[in-house]
């Protein structure tokens, strides 16, 4: 477990922010530019020196303001991955990734060259300079050198901001790996929603210095904070299930979510994932009687839960589909003709096409 109590006055803002980050696992410290997340991170590597607070690793003390504790960047054994990769250009990849494995000397090796090398697929760039390789391999030899550093945390600002869609869709499975294959717990710094959704474990929202919430994104999802964040078009629910079988005419996955399914796209999927969906709340569709005769695929059968205004004309509805909570925009004017309040039974439609799934 990474718990940090962190303060820190400049004069174009200020940081007073506490949070837990369980490890291993991703935790993502999500918020607009200029919420102070980088600061954040450089704190915890060692880079900038807290005015006061305190933070703790497995239970060692990497800094303790109230206790003189400030450990030495190197002594505290984290690995960052900046915005600009800092790779070494009159060097090849090998040289660059051997540089890695120089800072661990000393420290026992449990993440090996040819490893690292596998999995990230950096073998058919191993003699190039870096000055040579796509956004997208640069990035994968920024990760693969701070790995084999041997860190006990990895700590990765914005990874994926300096690169277009293509290239992030590239590097996107790679930290996925990571995620799975490793018990390496990471620090994700992000603005990006859409990498919260695929890689986090757990999620730290941020903002102006401070820490507006934290825990588990399908909870997270739900609250005002995060919606604060997103704006409404992009807010919604995020759900978990679990694949029963993958349909190979159709390209889609058939998901046990709650007491129902979902039809999610996912050629890649297999029976046996668990899987991550946001449902946007502009997307879903009520109904107070069993819908028929739809080309909608995905029903949910549910009980409103809650209610609550969305100005100007809008309202949100709660629903609880068999233990997962979805969430629902809907003008004021169709729920009072619909007669909508807790207790009463609803279904929620959802297109298939409108849904995108991440194995995790």
């Amino acid at each position: 477990m990474l718990r940090a109590s962190l303060g820190l006055e400049r004069a174009e803002f200020s940081i007073d922010a506490a949070f837990d980050a369980p490890t291993p696992g991703i935790t993502a410290l999500f918020g607009r530019s200029g919420a102070g997340k980088s600061t954040l991170m450089h704190m915890l590597a060692g880079l900038v020196r807290p005015a006061r607070g305190a933070i703790t690793l497995d239970g060692e003390a990497l800094f303790d303001s109230a206790r003189g504790i400030d450990q030495r960047p190197e002594d505290r054994r984290l690995a960052c991955v900046f915005q600009d990769l800092r790779l070494f250009p009159h060097l090849d990849v090998r040289a660059n990734l051997q540089y890695g494995l120089r800072r661990a000397r000393g420290v026992t090796t449990s993440i090996a060259f040819d490893r690292i090398i596998g999995l990230l697929e950096l073998q058919p760039f191993l003699h190039r300079r870096c000055w040579q390789l796509s956004g997208g391999e640069r990035q994968r030899v920024a990760l693969g050198r701070a790995l084999l550093a041997q860190p006990r945390l990895l700590l990765l600002d914005e990874p994926l901001s300096a690169i277009d869609a293509p290239r992030r869709a590239e590097v996107l499975p790679y930290l996925e790996r990571l995620r799975d294959e490793f018990a390496l717990p990471m620090i994700l710094i992000t603005h990006q929603f859409e990498d919260v959704v695929r890689l986090a474990t757990h999620v730290v929202l941020v903002d102006r210095g401070r820490v507006l919430a934290q825990g588990e994104l399908p909870a997270l999802s739900l609250g005002v904070e995060l919606r604060g964040l997103l704006g409404a078009d992009a807010s919604g629910a995020v759900i978990e299930g679990r694949v029963e079988s993958v349909d190979t005419a159709s390209g889609l996955a058939r998901v046990a979510v709650g007491s129902g399914h979902l039809l999610v796209p996912g050629d890649a999927l297999r029976a046996g994932n668990t899987l991550r969906v946001q449902l946007l709340a502009r997307d879903l569709i009520l109904a107070t009687q069993a819908p028929q005769a739809l080309s909608v695929r995905n029903q949910l059968q549910g009980v409103i839960t809650a209610l609550a205004a969305d100005p100007p004309r809008n309202m949100l509805v709660h629903v609880d589909a068999g233990g997962v909570q979805l969430l629902a925009r809907i003008t004021e004017v169709a729920a009072r003709e619909l007669h909508l309040e807790p207790g009463k039974a609803v279904w929620v439609l959802v297109k298939s096409v409108s849904l995108r799934g991440h194995a995790f």
